[in-house]
């Protein structure tokens, strides 16, 4: 009989069994993870940006997860010897309409807090010599880091406090009674848990299915395709250039990323996923199609977006179009610099209306919590969101105590 078992080994999971079992150091804490390692789906295919809070609507989840998330992010980073760089975040305006919009957004910013500096043509010349615009705003905190070994460090401190993690440990089933939860893993081990939590990405829905939870959503998979610049361009650009969102379009657009190896990556894209975990050039998983087929939601979801939804998927077949949009504020970048890079998948919750869910989505039961969605910021904010994990399991402890 354990006190908590946590479902998911990505940053999420991680960070809430690892403050879990500081804030209760004399419980029994397992983690397990299907994955032979840890980290290894959204948490290690992103762009490694630690976000500042641009987009969110003041008082969100997420505008709230985010910037208490950087200041986390970056303090673990420096506690750990983490390689980290606040390089700076330029959200560029190339037309009229786009400029409308980002004022729009830099009065967001100033509104959840965030030092940002309004900038014209001529200083975003001097600044990035390499980029068009007509005018930018820079969020100076936004910074990149690489997940993975911020995931990796927080699991070796979580065992050092005495938590224990399973590695290829998938969950087959679940069974809740009024004293505790019984979790099935595949090869017929049976654990026994006073309380559950749930960290589960891209298999979320499934996961809270197991306990027959009553939720309206399910997880449609979005592929984001990125390219790698050649190492001769790594100097191309000093800060992250992103565009300006269109509040029409689900997702942000395609931009170019400083990594922290050095590197500079343009993407993502957003194109159907056909596989939740389909991470190379063709995908396809017959169970997944089935699940978006028989969803409501998915068919709602497509038809509002189809128009956007066909020249993703045109561009992701035909490399001059994507070139196309990364050129509209990079002119100097070519067809030949666009080199191979891994893929990542978003684990997007949609709603049976056909409602993307864009904030952090919870469900559960008497003895289970449930993270239903974590979009992005998730990998930013997973030090607040475990915390606010911890926070909601002690007082359900208390209660039933």
């Amino acid at each position: 009989m354990y006190d908590y078992v946590v479902i998911g080994g990505g940053i999420v999971g991680v960070s809430t069994a690892w403050q879990l079992k500081q804030n209760q150091p004399d419980s029994t804490i397992v983690l397990l993870e299907k994955e032979s390692q840890l980290a290894r789906h959204q948490t290690s295919h992103n762009s490694g940006v630690i976000h500042a809070g641009v987009y969110y609507a003041p008082g969100s989840l997420k505008a709230r997860f985010c910037k208490a998330g950087l200041a986390a992010t970056i303090q673990f980073c420096q506690d750990n010897d983490i390689p980290y760089k606040q390089c700076g975040k330029l959200l560029v305006a190339t037309n009229e309409v786009e400029y409308e919009r980002m004022l729009a957004l830099f009065e967001r910013s100033k509104e959840n807090g965030l030092d940002v500096e309004l900038i014209d043509a001529d200083e975003l010349r001097r600044r990035e010599p390499n980029v068009a615009g007509i005018g930018a705003f820079l969020v100076k905190a936004t910074g990149i880091v690489d997940y993975q070994q911020i995931c990796i460090r927080m699991a070796e401190q979580f065992r050092q406090c005495g938590g224990e993690i399973r590695l290829n440990a998938r969950v087959t089933d679940l069974r809740e009674t009024a004293d505790n939860i019984a979790v099935s893993v595949a090869g017929g081990e049976a654990i026994t848990t006073r309380y559950l939590i749930t960290c589960a990405g891209l298999m979320a829905d499934r996961v809270t299915r197991m306990l027959d939870i009553d939720t309206d959503f399910q997880i449609v998979p979005f592929r984001g395709e990125y390219f790698r610049l050649p190492a001769s361009k790594n100097d191309i650009v000093k800060h992250l250039i992103y565009p300006i969102p269109d509040p029409d379009l689900p997702f942000l657009g395609v931009h170019l990323t400083r990594m922290i190896d050095g590197t500079v990556t343009v993407g993502p894209n957003a194109v159907q996923g056909w596989k939740r975990e389909g991470y190379g050039r063709i995908n396809l998983n017959l169970r997944d199609v089935g699940d978006m087929l028989h969803f409501p939601g998915f068919w709602k979801v497509l038809r509002k977006n189809l128009g956007i939804g066909i020249t993703e998927t045109c561009d992701s077949l035909w490399k001059p179009g994507y070139l196309k949009r990364v050129q509209k504020y990079c002119p100097s970048i070519e067809l030949r610099d666009l080199q191979p890079y891994p893929a990542g998948v978003r684990a997007q919750a949609v709603l049976r209306d056909g409602t993307l869910v864009h904030d952090f989505l919870f469900a559960d039961s008497p003895r289970s919590l449930h993270v239903c969605n974590a979009p992005s910021p998730a990998a930013t904010s997973a030090i607040p969101i475990g915390k606010y994990i911890c926070d909601e399991v002690a007082k359900r402890f208390e209660a039933m105590a």
